[in-house]
């Protein structure tokens, strides 16, 4: 029996409720020392389903490096109304780690992020992995296909992506987080806000591919960048990894067709073609 699309749609909105719950306040005592706490060194912004949590884990693995309370503590984005000392909770008291870090993925596509984050983190460095964005759209739709989320073909999904979020209550609603699939990969609009306010050489614009095919010279470039020694974390292995049913050709071909031109303006901004398959 198909699920009635309004009781669908509610149960849409009551996970987004739900996920909101589980990113709970940090402890009263980390509140209470927040003064004494060290702000994040390098934020990862995104993007998702690129391997934020796979590096994330490689680089806060380097003993100079102090991981988050959580990996997406979603301080620029969800919870700014907090206050800063909320975000310092979740952090190691100075003096414990050379540089600390967090990665919250949808920093990229938030508009309000990159000037909240440059004006309480001045001189933090910006890293990016950007993956495909026709395998990064497949990736988020089996996710939420496979949280019970989704009930739409990929196909269907993607032709009512515009008027799914047309109707949501805005970017922070939690429809903009699940069926977002097309319009995430969308980089070169995301990295241009970025770079209105962020200089160029605070940021950092890694390819996903790159991380699945040689993660340890992935992790080199990026501890270069953060000028760390360089290391091996003991395990390379990949997070959040998952199999399902190849895309149809017909649908890819279609997503290459409208991916081009947007790919091609990004190659053109960062001043690399990434090689995807947009020609």
């Amino acid at each position: 029996m198909v699920e009635p699309e309004s009781l669908w749609w509610n149960r849409v909105r009551k996970s987004g409720q739900r996920r909101r719950e589980k990113e709970t306040d940090p402890p009263l005592e980390r509140i209470e020392t927040a003064n004494q706490r060290q702000l994040p060194d390098f934020v990862i912004i995104g993007t998702q389903r690129g391997g934020t949590t796979s590096l994330y884990r490689y680089l806060t693995a380097h003993r100079d490096v102090g991981a988050a309370l959580r990996k997406e503590v979603h301080f620029f984005d969800f919870h700014f109304d907090r206050g800063l000392d909320w975000y310092r909770a979740h952090f190691p008291l100075r003096g414990t780690f050379r540089m600390v870090g967090e990665a919250s993925p949808f920093y990229i596509i938030h508009p309000e992020v990159p000037q909240r984050l440059h004006h309480i983190l001045p001189t933090a460095r910006i890293i990016v992995l950007l993956r495909n964005p026709i395998d990064r759209a497949y990736s988020h739709y089996q996710l939420m296909v496979k949280r019970g989320l989704e009930h739409l073909s990929f196909e269907l999904a993607v032709e009512r992506e515009a008027e799914r979020l047309e109707r949501s209550g805005g970017i922070e609603s939690p429809e903009w987080r699940q069926f977002s699939y097309l319009v995430r990969g969308e980089y070169a609009a995301q990295l241009e806000r970025w770079y209105s306010i962020i200089p160029r050489e605070r940021m950092l614009v890694l390819k996903s591919e790159n991380l699945y095919s040689d993660p340890g010279s992935l992790v080199d470039e990026a501890l270069t960048y953060l000028g760390l020694p360089l290391f091996r974390p003991n395990s390379l292995k990949a997070y959040h990894l998952a199999t399902y049913e190849a895309m149809n050709p017909s649908t890819r071909q279609r997503l290459t067709d409208h991916f081009a031109p947007l790919n091609q303006r990004l190659y053109a901004l960062i001043g690399r073609n990434l090689g995807w398959d947009d020609v």
